[in-house]
């Protein structure tokens, strides 16, 4: 979690140096899973006088989707490669002020007083006992980043087909997050950073790397 923060404040030092002297405050699109990073930078810009840190917060999807109809964004933070590629395409980014500079770990969740286990993930793990009636709540494949990584490592395990059918499909990694918080799910698949600051889950598993793409946040000018 510090890692995320001091490379976030880093970008955003360096961002905001190349705006405009007269630029009071600077409208970060950013995805959900960096939320309490980008709320404790806005805190700790505004302490400092450095400025006022404007967040929206959704999927990258969503958000790629609203600065290419026009929503006014100085930066973009998309939690995969492919939703700051769909902007560049459409030369909507500063193709000389973007960097990837964060990783992130995916991880499954539980309720805190869940009763269940610490497991190790593989091909012969059975998350579909483990779920019990429940569904397994995830950002949804089709757009969400954390989905998208999600179905890549259940594809991975040779447990997609018997999954996709049982998926709460959430319109964020933090919308996901919430289900499982709640109660509403007895698994999440989340990503670590997520869940570290989540008090009411636990982490049960971590996913093996090799099982996804790897997990970049690319920082953009718009």
């Amino acid at each position: 979690m510090r890692r995320l923060f001091i490379s976030m404040t880093a970008f955003l030092l360096l961002a905001s140096a190349t705006m405009s002297e007269a630029q009071e405050s600077v409208t970060v699109f950013a995805a959900a899973s960096t939320t309490n990073a980008l709320d404790e930078i806005g805190a700790l810009f505004a302490a400092k006088g450095l400025g006022n840190i404007r967040p929206s917060y959704a999927s990258s999807s969503t958000l790629a989707k609203q600065i290419e109809q026009g929503a006014p964004a100085h930066l973009f933070v998309s939690a995969d490669l492919k939703w700051a590629d769909y902007l560049a395409e459409r030369k909507l980014l500063n193709p000389d002020f973007r960097i990837n500079l964060l990783g992130n770990r995916l991880v499954l969740i539980a309720p805190a007083d869940a009763k269940t286990p610490q497991i190790t993930l593989d091909k012969t793990t059975d998350l579909a006992a483990l779920l019990g009636n429940g569904r397994l709540a995830v950002g949804d494949p089709d757009h969400v980043p954390v989905g998208l990584y999600a179905k890549q490592a259940l594809q991975g395990m040779k447990q997609w087909e018997r999954l996709e059918p049982r998926l709460a499909r959430a319109s964020s990694v933090r919308a996901a997050l919430a289900l499982v918080e709640r109660g509403e799910a007895p698994l999440g698949i989340v990503y670590s950073t997520d869940a570290a600051v989540a008090k009411n889950v636990k982490v049960v598993a971590a996913f093996p790397e090799s099982l996804h793409e790897t997990i970049l946040y690319p920082f953009a000018l718009v």
